[in-house]
């Protein structure tokens, strides 16, 4: 998050901004669901294991990680990992919208949107992005279909679609 520890990205809607400590407890809250679990291939963290992940990933220098936010209302998360190489030529993105009550209303389009636009300004290197998603996960399915994503590879071992 060294990458994006002083970036805030508005939106018409939402707006995005950097991962910090403030947000542990909405986060660790969202990550008590078992849904959110399965859907983000997480494991359950204590609340001291949360503080100390955001703080390996502020530390970070391949990966970007943005709250995702409705006015001051934390509803999801953001994150775009590069690698393997050190020129982020590759990125892999992820949207999290954890409040169910943002669910369906065009948040995540909106939160991958401002996201990829911000990337790809940033990281003119920046070559292929690729979105890993349970393969039942319709919904987000079709949202990366929406943006332009198309199915490249498909695993059947860990139900994904890489």
């Amino acid at each position: 998050m060294k990458l994006n520890a002083n970036t805030k990205i508005l939106g018409s809607r939402i707006s995005l901004v950097p991962y910090v400590d403030a947000h542990v407890p909405t986060y660790h809250e969202w990550m008590k669901d078992p849904e959110i679990l399965e859907l983000t291939g997480s494991e359950p963290l204590t609340l001291e294991e949360e503080y100390e992940m955001v703080s390996t990933w502020r530390d970070s220098e391949d990966k970007l990680t943005f709250i995702v936010l409705e006015g001051d209302r934390l509803i999801g998360d953001t994150n775009v990992y590069f690698g393997p190489d050190a020129d982020f030529r590759f990125g892999e993105v992820e949207i999290m919208i954890a409040e169910r009550t943002a669910r369906r209303k065009g948040y995540g389009w909106e939160a991958m949107h401002l996201m990829i636009t911000y990337v790809l300004q940033a990281f003119p290197r920046l070559q292929y992005l690729v979105a890993k998603i349970k393969a039942y996960n319709a919904p987000s399915i079709a949202m990366f279909e929406k943006m332009g994503f198309r199915e490249a590879e498909r695993s059947e071992v860990f139900m994904k679609l890489p």
